[in-house]
């Protein structure tokens, strides 16, 4: 059981926070999972989660061989941030719960939405930068395989 105060020895546990929970928050999560290999617990989760995973996003990280058909928009609680070592913030702005002590880093990234696919690609690209430097701060014995995107849009 995760105790919000003590993660000695535990894996750390990162939640990212957009306002949907449909595309950036989606992506950050499955590339930190794949990268990490176990040794991060990644969550994903919004403000005003949608019905589904954007479809633009979800074609580009199957592309990228990421499986996005168990994904699920869900709704951040502050529940969700407190059990968390770091809250991720991607565009939920004082939407976001606020919890006391909880540790947070914003984010800035464009929103995929209804973009197209070279758009979507460059705002993963982007998100991949900002997951593997994340996971080197976090896990830093943590060897990371190649990046999945370093080929998929020229930088």
């Amino acid at each position: 059981m995760k105790h919000a105060v003590d993660h000695l020895g535990d894996r750390p546990q990162v939640v990212f926070a957009c306002r949907a929970n449909g595309g950036r928050s989606v992506a950050s999560r499955l590339l930190a999972e794949y990268y990490a290999q176990g040794r991060i617990i990644a969550l994903s989760a919004g403000t005003e989660p949608g019905e589904q995973i954007h479809p633009e996003v979800a074609r580009v990280l199957e592309s990228l061989g990421l499986d996005t058909s168990r994904e699920r928009p869900t709704l951040l609680t502050a529940e969700m941030i407190a059990a968390s070592d770091l809250a991720i913030t991607q565009g939920c702005g004082e939407n976001c719960p606020y919890v006391p002590g909880a540790r947070y880093r914003d984010w800035p990234l464009e929103d995929p939405k209804g973009q197209d696919e070279q758009t979507v690609r460059r705002i993963i690209v982007d998100i991949d930068r900002r997951v593997r430097d994340l996971l080197a701060e976090l896990v830093p014995d943590l060897e990371l395989a190649p990046s999945l995107v370093s080929d998929a849009v020229g930088r």
